[in-house]
């Protein structure tokens, strides 16, 4: 027996982390890591925290999958593009996926002779093994040709003579495709279809064969097929899932509790699909919490239908999470469930996972308990009904609710209000709008949503019945997928200092990041456009939320323990959480597997994906929906608001729509405009008009694409009239800043910092070469 027991390896330093990724031949993530030096548990932690250091200080760049890499550099493999020929007949290809500011380097694709496999055109993708060379450039080794990988291409079909063409709704792929008559599939104009690219070696237009036909672009409901399409959603469920779906029955109350005769109700939007969450509060009757709340948060037992395995649970994996369009939903869960089983309806029995939680006057959380339980919900409440209720304006439904339990509500909500406040979680004004449609599905009138205190109530209880999730499963030593958002990434807020100087508000360097630090930042602004341009810049410096089975807290919400709870019918995360406390607790056996508990990570990573995906594929179809309503106004002048400064123009939101739109660099006034990145403007050489972040412009509408969604507008004052003006805009610079404004000096723009919209330079190099 051994006496002296091993001592685990010391943890590795920055440098050696660092000399271990430099080393590797292709980019390395936190795993293969981890790996190498033995780290395990908690230790992770530190190691994330080297590893964000690193790509920090630029040492490396954070590719697409998380995985650290020499800044430039390309991975050994990677799906390529053929982009051109160069003079000599050498074929050139572009990596597909590029997220640096630099031009990719010139990768050379190696043709082995082969009769088999046909040459690649212009257009085509393969995957290749990459070498890099002394020069910098890249050889790259044919391992397959990608037939498909641009495909199948979605996009709208128009008849050219015999033949048609296909406009695609990727507004990356610039190139339309020919389609033959004898493969169009008999496709109409203005038809939106499926597209497979076929290959060859031209390099004009790519060739196509249409597969599938959509229907036509002029019906609403292409529209979020064409999201559908194009971002892989599964919309169709499995003969399995939807035989378990209907197979399914109302639960028995068995050993649950019975809390059918508490007054519970559940308060949604109006149009809501599914109600997944209900809510009760009362006073708290115990003597020694004076002035103390109890609140109950109900939640859909999703678990009891969807266990681990079932065609049900591969189903809700596979999609990870509802995506909700304007005039339809791709739910996680069959209609069956969604709508029916798992949904609260009032006046049935359903079957719940509960938190019964307790308050005290100032909104402390004093103690929780979970219960399997089964209500009975007494009435389903809009938003509006509920928050008219309160303010004394309650109808037919709501009066006899109000005092008895709509108050009670309204009364917990306030003392747990006191607590938010003095949390301080994070407070930028992000104004929401919704879509109201007519009876042909296409866009009637666009709203700016409006926020009561009802909403922020239902907000804040769901809010303590995650953190109480995320707590009890702390506590019982058991896997919890948290929801993470670590705090900002200091090096993007740079330019928020330097705009922050520019305005006289100190943000110190150094300083421990707080969320509080930025809500008095934003109370400091002078005007509602600097209020603007702050919160557009604090929320880009943001990192993006994700699940993780690692707490590294809640930065945005000022949390040190968080879970997603209270949605596990739109949300997978939330089943995981449900069913491990239904382990943690000993609530029945359709708890976490260990099978499950050892995927944590990867199906984190899997969903937090799949979130991201469907975040895309909504704010996309919202672009084309909003495109269609815009189609015929034409030549009108919008109000807007500058939402993004690039060398290639200015991206704004329109007000009366809030649709996306592009502003070109050549619209912008007679004038060369240079692009300050750090502080997000562009400066008028010759006028020194200044067009920057959150600038309010009169914009006329000239160009609507309702396939791509996309939409060009013009500065209505083409001299930059609409914005303001560099030179009466002194106030607290320095003379160094004020000569950086008219492109001298420094820190603005000196010889080293300037960035001309359109290389000349650079032209003239090549015609040189």
């Amino acid at each position: 027996m051994d006496k002296h027991p091993k001592t685990p390896p010391p943890l590795p330093t920055k440098e050696q982390v660092k000399a271990f990724i430099e080393s590797s031949d292709t980019p390395v993530g936190k795993r293969e890591i981890a790996r190498a030096f033995n780290i395990r548990g908690a230790d992770r932690i530190y190691l994330k925290k080297i590893l964000k250091e690193l790509v920090g200080e630029g040492s490396f760049d954070l590719g697409r999958k998380r995985e650290l890499s020499v800044p430039g550099s390309l991975p050994g493999v990677a799906v390529l593009e053929i982009s051109n020929l160069d003079p000599d007949g050498d074929v050139l290809a572009t990596p597909t996926h590029w997220d640096h500011d630099s031009p990719p380097p010139t990768i050379y694709v190696e043709q082995a002779p082969s009769r088999r496999t046909a040459a690649p055109g212009k257009g085509d993708r393969i995957l290749a093994r990459l070498s890099k060379q002394k020069d910098g450039t890249y050889t790259a080794r044919i391992i397959r040709h990608l037939k498909t990988a641009t495909g199948p291409l979605l996009g709208v079909y128009t008849q050219v003579g015999e033949d048609g063409r296909v406009q695609p709704t990727d507004r990356k792929i610039k190139k339309e495709v020919v389609v033959r008559k004898e493969n169009s599939l008999g496709a109409n104009s203005g038809d939106v279809v499926i597209c497979e690219l076929l290959p060859g070696r031209q390099m004009g237009l790519p060739e196509g064969k249409i597969t599938e036909r959509l229907g036509a672009m002029g019906d609403s409901r292409s529209i979020s097929l064409i999201a559908i399409h194009a971002h892989g959603l599964p919309h169709e469920f499995s003969d399995k899932a939807i035989a378990e779906a209907e197979k399914a029955q109302p639960v028995d109350l068995g050993e649950r509790t019975d809390i059918r005769d508490w007054p519970i109700v559940t308060i949604d939007p109006a149009d809501a699909r599914d109600r997944d969450d209900a809510v009760w509060a009362a006073p708290d009757d115990d003597p020694a919490n004076k002035g103390g709340w109890q609140v109950l948060v109900a939640i859909a037992d999703v678990a009891h239908y969807v266990t681990y395995g079932s065609a049900l649970d591969r189903e809700a994996r596979t999609r990870g999470n509802s995506v909700y369009f304007p005039d339809r939903v791709v739910p996680m869960l069959p209609h069956e469930l969604s709508s029916d089983l798992c949904s609260l309806h009032d006046d049935v029995d359903r079957p719940v996972m509960a938190v019964h939680m307790w308050f005290d006057a100032d909104g402390n959380k004093l103690r929780h308990r979970f219960m399997r339980a089964m209500i009975r919900s007494k009435a389903s409440l809009t938003y509006t009904q509920a928050q008219n209720a309160y303010d004394g304006h309650p109808d037919e439904m709501t009066a006899p609710l109000t005092e008895g339990i709509i108050k009670p509500l309204f009364g917990a909500y306030y003392a747990l209000k006191k607590a938010r406040d003095r949390r301080q979680p994070l407070d930028l004004d992000l104004p929401e709008r919704k879509i109201e449609l007519n009876e042909d599905g296409f866009i009637k009138a666009v709203h700016k949503k409006t926020r009561f205190a009802a909403h922020m109530m239902i907000e804040e209880f769901m809010i303590q019945a995650n953190v109480s999730a995320a707590e009890t499963l702390i506590e019982k030593r058991r896997p919890c997928m948290f929801r993470v958002h670590e705090e900002p990434d200091r090096e993007k807020l740079e330019g928020l200092r330097e705009i922050l100087a520019d305005m006289d508000i100190s943000f110190a360097k150094g300083q421990v990041l707080r969320t509080a630090t930025f809500n008095n930042i934003l109370a400091k602004a002078q005007s509602e456009t600097d209020k603007e341009l702050i919160s557009s810049l604090i929320l880009r410096s943001q990192a993006q939320a994700v699940y993780s089975p690692e707490n590294l807290h809640h930065f945005g919400l000022h949390l040190k323990n968080y879970a997603h709870f209270t949605s596990p019918i739109r949300r997978y995360a939330d089943l995981l959480v449900h069913r491990s406390l239904i382990s943690a607790l000993h609530f029945g056996k359709d708890g976490l597997r260990p099978e499950e508990e050892e995927a944590m990570s990867e199906i984190g990573e899997k969903i937090s994906g799949l979130e991201r995906r469907a975040m895309v594929a909504e704010r996309q179809t919202l672009d084309r929906f909003t495109a269609v309503f815009l189609a015929n106004q034409v030549g009108a002048v919008f109000q807007a608001k500058v939402t993004g400064v690039t060398r290639a123009g200015l991206f704004l939101t329109l007000d009366d729509s809030g649709a996306d739109a592009l502003a070109p660099i050549s619209t912008l006034g007679h004038d060369f405009f240079m692009y300050d990145e750090d502080r997000h403007r562009l400066i008028g050489e010759r006028t020194g008009v200044v067009y920057r972040l959150a600038d309010r412009l009169a914009v006329q509408l000239r160009e609507v694409d309702i396939v791509t969604g996309s939409t060009i507008v013009s500065i209505e004052d083409g001299n930059g009239g609409s914005a303001f003006d560099a030179k009466k805009h002194r106030r607290g610079r320095t003379t160094t800043q004020k000569k950086s404004a008219r492109g001298g000096g420094k820190p603005g723009f000196g010889p080293k910092k300037r960035k001309r919209t359109t290389p000349k330079g650079e032209k003239r190099k090549k015609a040189r070469k």
